[in-house]
């Protein structure tokens, strides 16, 4: 059993909750940092709204954009930068493309025929992966603001996509109870995982280096899927669906939202549950992390998005001492590329932050 002195009681080495923002008028659907400076995040959500938050100065000094184009609930939001822009995916059927500065122009991509779900940037920003309830998963190219094209199989709504590291691959989650990998040159799906247990696929997610994917389930499920084997290698349970989930960095560590209004870090190298976070009032809806992977942040149904520092380093080293014990004693899983998991939860707090 972990001592309760590690469940329960905050310290230093904790992922801490840095700043909230407020200024969106209902649920914050998803939300990224603007490049990895750490001067601005933005967000997208049901309001209507894209907003850019800007950490520089103090409380009264922050200033906020709010971006209006999307005449429909924004779903997702994505940052390149290489290219120094936001992309937004809204029920609108319309996919935009911002600068984040206080003017607010766009660029509209039209191309799909129903409610746009999801927009990914290829990790050297000339690419962008779009999804949508019309079945499809589109292609577009960055610099011409053009489209490429259609990434044809799913047969019910497509609800997320994203780009491989080297965007060769793109992955897509659907209603139809299935995750594909495509061939983006031959449009082609090379792989198609159907064991999601009769769950829509809420998420999909390339590991940072590119031979594994995770992906989420309305039924709870957290899987990671290694690409050359087209096997699960670990399998998570949480306790509502899991709405989103990014990618630490480094590839060790997986951050999850939920409907169960909690954050969850889990540690992949050792196959466990690391952290559950409270902070928002209900359910959370959108998380990422930061280029460096030193913060992440977080947006849900209250309207709020939360910063956090992550102080993974310190964490891991402060778990180690004091739950080496517990750890031992409950171990029964594998590090990613095996199979099982070990579920230990050694961080379960809320925090107060900053207001803006």
């Amino acid at each position: 059993m972990v001592p309760p002195a590690a469940q329960l009681v905050p310290s230093p080495q904790d992922p801490a909750l840095d700043r909230v923002f407020r200024g969106h008028r209902d649920a914050v659907t998803s939300v990224a940092f603007c490049g990895s400076a750490m001067k601005q995040a933005v967000s997208g959500s049901q309001d209507g709204f894209v907003m850019v938050w800007n950490f520089a100065g103090g409380k009264k000094d922050r200033q906020a954009f709010r971006y209006i184009g999307h005449t429909a609930p924004v779903t997702s939001v994505a940052f390149n930068e290489v290219n120094n822009l936001i992309a937004s995916s809204s029920e609108d059927k319309c996919v935009r493309l911002w600068k984040p500065a206080a003017e607010g122009r766009s660029t509209v991509l039209k191309a799909h025929t129903a409610a746009v779900r999801a927009c990914a940037f290829s990790a050297n920003g000339r690419m962008l992966a779009t999804c949508s309830d019309d079945k499809t998963v589109k292609v577009w190219s960055v610099p011409q603001h053009s489209f490429l094209c259609s990434l044809n199989g799913h047969t019910n709504w497509v609800r997320s996509c994203q780009l491989s590291p080297d965007a060769r691959l793109a992955v897509s989650g659907s209603d139809d109870h299935t995750v594909k990998v495509w061939d983006v040159e031959t449009r082609a799906a090379v792989s198609t995982f159907g064991e999601l247990n009769g769950s829509s696929a809420t998420f999909t997610r390339f590991h940072p280096d590119g031979n594994c994917v995770a992906t989420g389930g309305s039924d709870g499920s957290l899987k990671l899927w290694d690409l050359r084997s087209s096997r699960i290698i670990q399998y998570y349970e949480n306790n509502g669906a899991v709405t989103d989930a990014a990618f630490h960095p480094s590839g060790n560590f997986l951050l999850s939202s939920s409907m169960d209004g909690t954050l969850k870090i889990w540690d992949l190298q050792e196959g466990l549950l690391f952290y559950t976070l409270h902070g928002h009032d209900g359910p959370t809806l959108g998380v990422n992390f930061s280029p460096a992977g030193d913060h992440f942040i977080s947006g849900g149904v209250d309207g709020q998005v939360m910063s956090w520092r992550t102080n993974f380093d310190s964490c891991l080293a402060t778990a180690a001492a004091t739950c080496e014990e517990a750890r031992t004693i409950a171990s029964t899983g594998s590090p990613i590329g095996g199979g099982g998991i070990k579920q230990q939860d050694h961080g379960s707090y809320g925090g107060a932050g900053d207001n803006q």
